[in-house]
């Protein structure tokens, strides 16, 4: 079911037929060559290039241009390629890839297994799918959270190969199902199950086999996805643990560097940053945020803590780097926080937590409760510029991070895909 707000508000104002098909070409074409490939984008740094978005919304929020409905329960946040936006959810207790056209129009959905549910009272909620699907060269990669990993032609859903990873690596459904979010590169995947035979893989990505498999990384998986840098003549492969932040050689699989890092929950779901040899790398559950400074050693690399901070301890929502500092929400560290990378101290607190991302030098911040807010990223003080309260009518956080490409603002809640234009025009 698809609801199109805004030719609705024009049929209704000018019940001019012709006058709606160029308004539809238009808002489609604005957005036709956007792309963002995949969980945080293409860079995975959660940044968009974009420029020439409204500084401000007007009262209520900007444009809505459609609301696409039948997404099934889930988390998962979207992918943009092809002039299609990729998401996932669960339906009837299965795990379903979505692809949806750029004018709210559902294009197909393939299925990739069982969902996971649980049965654990305080978890019953966070039913549903998570991972967001990877685009990549004319398919679609997904990871479902009891470990089936799928490639799909873009075009059509067809799986091309799928692989058990529980199966193939000896691993089992950690607490909560798995999140991850897969890593592409060049013509490699990257994931995580955990197992032992393979906590962290590396597989061919047209085919699913196996290059190499990492059994060294300490600690179960726990729920984020990986990031790639270049430091001291090795292309990494940096993620988390429960246990530790860690550097893995991209083409041999071997771990270049491990640092403690782990909490209460064995949940560390947040992605490391990496910049100007650093790591950054935050975990909720009262853990905080830790700096690790990378050095290169006798042809491998050192890895030693700057500094530690209960601050920003940062649940699932995200944390973003602009310029020198570094933008999230903490969790039993109420509220939203600016830290300065290189010292970790506080710029600024404001209430609220939730997930983010960035674009135009403005942070997108959505609040667990459903609040939409446009926040200058910068550390002299937090200003809102503008917010905005996203559609009732469905239960459940708000936990899919935003995205802003090509001129709009998608925000996912539940089963419905809201698309948001943002256009300075």
């Amino acid at each position: 079911m698809i609801k199109d707000a805004s030719l609705y508000r024009v049929a209704t104002m000018l019940c001019a037929s012709a006058l709606i098909c160029v308004v539809a070409r238009g808002e489609v074409g604005a957005a036709a060559t956007a792309e963002w490939l995949c969980f945080h984008g293409p860079r995975r740094d959660n940044k968009s290039t974009e420029t020439g978005l409204l500084p401000r919304w007007p009262d209520g929020g900007p444009r809505l241009l459609w609301t696409a409905t039948g997404l099934g329960k889930g988390y998962s946040s979207m992918s943009v390629a092809d002039g299609l936006i990729f998401t996932a959810g669960m339906v009837n207790k299965q795990t379903y890839v979505f692809a949806v056209g750029l004018d709210g129009k559902p294009k197909w959905r393939a299925l990739n297994g069982q969902s996971w549910e649980t049965t654990m009272r305080h978890a019953i909620g966070y039913t549903g799918a998570r991972s967001t699907p990877t685009y990549d060269d004319g398919r679609v990669y997904h990871l479902s959270e009891y470990g089936r990993l799928v490639a799909l032609q873009a075009a059509s859903g067809k799986e091309v190969w799928h692989l058990d990873l529980f199966e193939r690596f000896d691993a089992r459904v950690p607490k909560y199902g798995l999140a991850e979010s897969v890593l592409i590169d060049g013509d490699r995947l990257y994931c995580s199950p955990g197992g032992t035979k393979g906590f962290m893989v590396c597989l061919e990505k047209k085919t699913g086999k196996l290059v190499w498999a990492n059994t060294d990384v300490p600690g179960s998986q726990a729920y984020g996805s990986p990031v790639l840098a270049e430091f001291g003549g090795f292309r990494q492969v940096i993620s988390m643990s429960s246990e530790a932040v860690f550097g893995i050689d991209a083409a041999t699989g071997k771990q270049l560097w491990s640092v403690q890092h782990g909490n209460k929950r064995d949940n560390n779901a947040t992605d490391p940053i990496f910049h100007k040899g650093h790591v950054y790398a935050s975990s909720g559950y009262g853990r905080g945020s830790i700096l690790v400074r990378l050095t290169p050693s006798q042809g491998g690399i050192e890895a030693s803590r700057v500094w530690a901070s209960r601050l920003l301890d940062n649940h699932h929502g995200g944390v973003v780097l602009v310029g020198d500092h570094l933008y999230g929400a903490g969790h039993e560290a109420k509220g939203w926080f600016c830290l300065d990378f290189m010292t970790g101290k506080p710029a600024w607190n404001a209430r609220g937590k939730g997930s983010l991302t960035c674009a135009d030098g403005m942070l997108y911040c959505l609040d667990e409760t459903g609040t939409m807010s446009l926040v200058e990223a910068k550390p002299g003080a937090h200003r809102a510029a503008s917010t905005f309260r996203l559609p009732r009518g469905r239960t459940g956080p708000y936990w899919a991070h935003p995205v802003v490409c090509g001129g709009r603002l998608y925000l996912r809640h539940a089963d419905r895909l809201f698309a948001y234009d943002i256009q300075a025009k």
